[in-house]
């Protein structure tokens, strides 16, 4: 009896509390999204701390906006595996910008109401995010046989991305002395340690190691395409900003376009891609 109680439970269901926190999490980031890419110069009167350049403002802003359709997605979800990497991510993310806050308090305007927010947010956030996430995985249920999956080469090309951008972002929040010398347009310590965060989201992608299952990828595959579109506006909306005399401009520009077309060709179909093949045949 035991036996069939905990089966029950493996239903990969979401808990009613982090269908709540998806919905309450959504407008705080609608709202910094209107404030960094709507107004990327006025970020020093609008926001927790002034941003320069507007690029770094406009970059954050996009990640916003993209978490804001994962949290709308999420709140909306019928089963824990298609949202459980973005918990993961999301909540990496969130300790990382808890802790750079805390490194750098000396820099946010704490007269301002859009701190108190931010801190509130920051230090609250990661608690819940990794709290949903360990309540969920209760009922996590594994694959079952026939489930389609991404192949081999798609997992391995999906896991290299998400990789490259974990250890870039893990550079630039470790040692920004040195991010600041080589990124494509001026960083500070603390902007650093922000697009570190932010490229670290890159461990959504390697989630496809863990669960191969075509619709465990889908969703954030679609955020995937609405941050780095937006990241793309933005580098030409803020084009005066780049170091065109940088490779690493390059790069990276061509990176985040080759990553957003990838996604994009994957995200668009209704059903697994031709390549995707049942679970015993993945190998």
């Amino acid at each position: 009896m035991a036996g069939e109680s905990r089966s029950a439970v493996r239903d990969d269901g979401v808990e009613a509390a982090t269908r709540l926190l998806s919905v309450v999490i959504v407008p705080f980031l609608l709202a910094a999204f209107v404030v960094l890419y709507g107004f990327p110069d006025r970020t020093s009167e609008w926001f927790a701390w002034g941003i320069d350049p507007p690029m770094t403002a406009m970059t954050l802003g996009a990640v916003y906006l993209g978490g804001a359709y994962f949290f709308v997605s999420a709140a909306r979800a019928r089963a824990w595996h298609a949202i459980r990497t973005g918990f993961v991510a999301v909540g990496t993310f969130a300790t990382t910008m808890g802790v750079a806050t805390i490194v750098h308090w000396g820099r946010f305007t704490h007269d301002h109401v859009a701190f108190w927010l931010w801190a509130g947010l920051y230090f609250t956030t990661p608690f819940l995010v990794w709290g949903a996430w360990a309540a969920n995985q209760r009922r996590a249920r594994p694959a079952a046989p026939g489930e389609a999956v991404l192949t081999r080469g798609g997992r391995r090309a999906l896991a290299a991305t998400g990789a490259l951008a974990v250890v870039t972002g893990a550079f630039c929040l470790l040692w920004p002395a040195r991010a600041i010398d080589v990124w494509p347009w001026a960083l500070t310590p603390l902007t650093s340690r922000v697009v570190g965060a932010i490229l670290l989201l890159g461990v959504a992608a390697l989630g496809v190691l863990a669960d191969p299952r075509w619709t465990a990828t889908r969703l954030l595959l679609r955020v995937e395409v609405v941050m780095l579109s937006l990241i793309l506006v933005a580098a030409v909306r803020a084009r005066d900003d780049f170091d065109t005399a940088n490779p690493l401009t390059w790069v990276l520009l061509g990176g985040f376009l080759a990553s957003l077309v990838g996604a994009a060709v994957l995200s668009r179909r209704g059903s697994p891609p031709p390549a995707a093949a049942p679970l015993e045949a993945a190998g």
